[in-house]
């Protein structure tokens, strides 16, 4: 790759080797002057990537001093990552830059991307469509399910893919967001890298109003927050869901985000839901963690809970009670009942 490129996806192999050959020390890019525009930068990129916007600034025929700034901000915005030390800010960082590099990657060459596959350890094989000269390409299907295991849509179910002789043909655009899943799965986890004390210190100036962003981000989501839930005005179907997670029965993916999105939206936290979660059989902390952080809205998206027609047509109604009748979505079926409770505590005390 060219520098240019390497400071565009500083998270490649040959860009680690490029900085490394630079000789410059932690200590130099963390105190000296020569470098503070790479710290200002660095300091940039994890803002933005707290509001999953990390600008690429430089245009093509950059100059080398504007190219090695780049390159330079992602290792210390690793290093201030690092000593904050706070997994929803790992994970946002690590979705914001594979992102940026997912908004690049879509308006590369085709035999661009099939190097930069080379640096993922994944074989993508240009294929010329003949019919209308678009390039599309084969990636074999152990690399496909691999980096599509993590995505929910339909689209990326294997069954609905085209695949000859153990190869699934896609296009540019697809490729491109599968590559976006690796480089998130590498910069998340390779985070936190061991940083020493004295070294935090010295970037307490920028980690201080990072933290401060980081907990407010974090209160807007609802993580680490205690809400007043009411149990006993859930649906039938939250009900249910709730009962079968306790006793240890995996819930289908459509029950899981249904229930998820439910407890979110009428003020459960983050920590909450995944407590709830900790006793199904097949718990991953941090996939867990990571799909409720998404539902809740961290990657710029809130989800709402499945319409009632949706929740049948799923299989996921259960036990429909009357108040069901005048139900359109579990959400509603929610607040009208905490509505009547209401209106009868408030009967029941101008009464006595």
């Amino acid at each position: 790759m060219e520098n240019r490129d390497l400071a565009l996806y500083p998270f490649v192999s040959e860009a680690s080797e490029y900085v490394k050959g630079q000789g410059i020390s932690v200590e130099s890019l963390i105190s000296s002057r020569a470098f503070e525009s790479a710290r200002t930068r660095g300091k940039m990129r994890v803002l933005q990537s707290l509001e999953l916007d990390i600008e690429k600034p430089l245009p093509p025929n950059s100059e080398r001093g504007k190219i090695l700034t780049e390159l330079l901000s992602y290792p210390f915005a690793r290093i201030v990552v690092s000593c904050i030390d706070d997994s929803f800010l790992i994970r946002r960082y690590a979705l914001a830059e594979a992102e940026a590099a997912y908004n690049l990657l879509t308006t590369e060459e085709a035999e661009f991307i099939q190097e930069f596959c080379i640096d993922f350890n994944i074989t993508a094989d240009i294929y010329k469509n003949p019919k209308n000269q678009d390039k599309l390409f084969d990636l074999h299907f152990t690399d496909y399910i691999k980096l599509a295991s993590s995505l929910r849509e339909k689209e990326w179910k294997l069954v609905n893919r085209r695949m000859d002789s153990g190869y699934v043909r896609i296009t540019k655009k697809d490729l491109s967001r599968l590559l976006q899943e690796a480089i998130r799965i590498r910069i998340q986890n390779s985070l936190p890298i061991e940083v020493p004390d004295e070294i935090c210190e010295e970037c307490i100036p920028y980690s201080n109003e990072i933290k401060k962003i980081v907990e407010d981000k974090k209160s807007e989501f609802g993580i680490g927050e205690l809400q007043e839930v009411d149990s006993e005005l859930f649906p039938p179907c939250i009900t249910q869901a709730i009962a079968n997670v306790r006793a240890g029965v995996n819930l289908a993916h459509s029950m899981r985000f249904a229930l998820t999105s439910f407890l979110l939206k009428i003020g459960m936290s983050v920590d909450e839901v995944v407590a709830m979660f900790n006793i199904s059989p097949d718990f991953d902390d941090e996939k867990t963690r990571y799909q409720i952080e998404h539902i809740a809205g961290s990657s710029g998206t809130t989800y709402i809970p499945p319409s009632c027609d949706t929740m049948r047509t799923y299989g996921n109604c259960n036990k429909p009670d009357r108040m069901c009748e005048y139900t359109k979505n579990p959400l509603n079926y929610y607040y009208n009942k905490r509505r009547y409770k209401n209106k009868m505590e408030n009967e029941n005390e101008n009464k006595a």
